[in-house]
């Protein structure tokens, strides 16, 4: 009795100790409103990811990768994928276990006392598992298949957090092209309704035509106003895909101008399919989920076979000194050979299999759908960038009619407000193939590699279109 309370003292040290680590909601809403663009852990993190030095510090441009790189350093979202992995990941750890040995203490007072030692029975003894086909093996490997999805899931929600960056930026692209134009707009439609009112001062037009103008020029001034709310709201929403309050953005510059270009022409329909099967990290996860499944039916398969418990032991029995050997028991299947959990087993991996499936079919679905829309998008904007060919040519007409006094300063100015509102539709059919584009990466969830040439602007380069 003696040596096992002293077994049991030595092993207490070996055990772990509990930390309270208490959450304060006004402790992270502080945390959060430190968040920025500046911090020297997001620079460690930025050196280490991109394997050189950031000089100077704070950085005075970011760009998409930079500012993805930010997002994964801060996302919330990421925080959440990277603790389920480390859960799962200890969840290996707790499957190899081996079963602890039991120690049993029974004690008996005898009465009357059969002698010829003292009228006690004790002994210390031992329960000793064994577990039998394989049990523990198939347990690890379910739980190293757990453990691969989840960390595939972080490549999931990494891709995830890149896409509401890209659609942010792009957003805020859209916004601040969209208030230049507009801006341009709005002030040579104010020249026309300026002009047409003097002209209407003096008898050359009637009321109902200034009216028309105003209402016109009123409508633009509205679309701006629009669009500076929506830059407002890009930039929300770029924070909030960043995981840092809007304040961080306050000074940034945004080196936006992969926005403006094309990206390469669609991939092959099979090599895009191809893709989207073999690089699709939830596609991935799905599969190793299956694979966990397979061996949980493994596991229940294999405890049809009864453990084996030895239970080794010393016995004072009144003076007698008895050493115990032999079996401590065997569990006997003769009234149930484990069927109830194997054909459970058998559903939940039939189960896995159509969740699989049912992903691949969304996944090879959705590809089709974008795969037509980015093509379809390209021919929209090759055709808008013709129009806005033959409204410049219009424009510089105008102007040289001017220059030689063969046209009037209205129609001049009329003409600039028309292809400024061609500039638009140009701008909404290149943001809408950047959206097509960035909506086929998705279901690829591999990026398309921009080309040199930019089909966007044709032979139009910005310079030209804003003379």
């Amino acid at each position: 009795m003696r040596q096992a309370i002293l077994i049991v003292i030595t092993l207490l040290p070996g055990c772990a100790t509990y930390h309270a680590q208490p959450i304060a909601p006004v402790q992270l809403a502080h945390q959060f409103d430190q968040r920025s663009l500046a911090s020297e852990d997001l620079r460690a993190f930025l050196t280490k990811e991109l394997g050189h030095a950031i000089q100077p510090w704070p950085m005075t441009r970011w760009d998409r990768a930079t500012l993805t790189l930010a997002a994964w350093h801060y996302s919330p979202a990421l925080d959440i994928a990277r603790a389920q992995w480390s859960t799962a990941k200890a969840g290996i750890q707790v499957a190899d276990t081996i079963p602890n040995p039991i120690l049993q203490l029974p004690s008996q007072f005898a009465t009357p006392n059969p002698g010829p030692g003292a009228p006690f029975i004790w002994g210390p003894a031992l329960d000793i598992p064994i577990e039998t086909a394989g049990k523990r093996g198939y347990r690890v490997d379910q739980a190293s298949h757990l453990s691969e999805a989840a960390r595939l899931a972080i490549g999931n929600e990494a891709w995830k957090v890149r896409a509401q960056v890209r659609d942010a930026l792009l957003a805020l692209y859209a916004a601040r092209e969209r208030c230049e134009l507009l801006a341009r707009k709005s002030e040579a439609l104010q020249q026309v309704e300026q002009m047409v009112r003097k002209r209407r001062s003096v008898g050359e037009n009637s009321g109902p035509d200034v009216d028309a103008v105003a209402l016109v020029a009123s409508q633009a001034q509205a679309d701006l106003a629009a669009a500076q709310s929506a830059r407002q709201d890009a930039m929300a929403q770029l924070a909030s895909a960043i995981g840092v309050p809007v304040a961080a953005l306050d000074g940034i510059q945004f080196d936006l101008d992969e926005f403006g270009t094309a990206p390469a022409a669609p991939p092959p329909a099979a090599d895009a399919q191809r893709d989207a099967i073999f690089h699709r990290a939830d596609l991935l996860a799905s599969l190793a989920e299956y694979a966990a499944a397979e061996s949980a039916l493994q596991l229940e398969v294999a405890k049809q076979y009864p453990d084996i418990h030895l239970g080794p032991g010393y016995t004072y029995d009144t003076g007698t000194h008895k050493i115990g050997f032999g079996l401590a028991g065997i569990t006997l299947p003769v009234f149930d050979q484990n069927q109830g959990p194997i054909a459970q087993a058998e559903t939940k991996r039939e189960e896995a299999a159509a969740r699989t499936t049912a992903l691949q079919d969304s996944i090879l679905g959705d590809l089709d759908h974008a795969l037509a829309r980015y093509r379809a998008s390209l021919d929209a904007v090759q055709l808008s960038a013709r129009h806005l060919t033959i409204a410049r040519r219009q424009l510089d007409s105008q102007s040289a009619g001017f220059a030689t006094g063969d046209t009037d300063r209205l129609t001049l100015a009329q003409a600039k407000a028309d292809f400024e509102a061609n500039e638009i539709s140009h701008l909404d059919a290149v943001v809408a193939a950047r959206q097509a584009a960035d909506a086929l990466e998705d279901a690829m969830q591999r990026p398309l590699e921009p080309v040199q040439a930019n089909p966007f602007n044709e032979s139009l380069t910005r310079q030209e279109r804003r003379q």
